[in-house]
């Protein structure tokens, strides 16, 4: 593994430029170490940010802003991993509808763009009570 680092954030939306500004800053001393580009990257960081994003409008709505959600990210020679932890309540991605191409809906495209920005999602309920999106693709 060429890098692992964690991050602890409260839950709003307003830390977003922050977390983004992590992950670039993580991301930029590898681009060119594992000849990789920084498209690649880019995609990564808007599925992070995504990904972010539903933790707090949708897992964390309930709950205090100071609740934290946790964000690792893992980078090896051939793939980045982006794990987000939160503390909501689980839900089933395969009970949700994928709005149809041509319709407008507000919401609800957030967890199929991320399954086109990334190789591989996957989320879970985990025993210690919390939730992981996992968030990995190949570089």
């Amino acid at each position: 593994m060429l890098l692992f680092e964690r991050l602890k954030v409260k839950s709003d939306l307003n830390v977003i430029t922050d977390l983004n500004g992590w992950f670039a800053q993580n991301c930029s001393n590898y681009i060119s170490r594992i000849n990789s580009s920084s498209h690649s990257f880019a995609h990564l960081n808007l599925a992070l940010t995504e990904g972010f994003t539903n933790a707090v409008r949708h897992a964390h709505h309930k709950l205090p802003s100071e609740t934290a959600i946790e964000i690792e990210l893992a980078i090896w020679d051939e793939r980045i991993e982006i794990r987000i932890w939160d503390y909501g309540e689980p839900f089933d991605p395969n009970n949700l509808v994928e709005p149809m191409p041509g319709t407008l809906c507000i919401g609800g495209y957030g967890w199929f763009l991320l399954r086109r920005l990334a190789d591989h999602v996957i989320y879970e309920r985990c025993q210690d009570g919390r939730n992981c999106l996992l968030i990995c693709s190949s570089l």
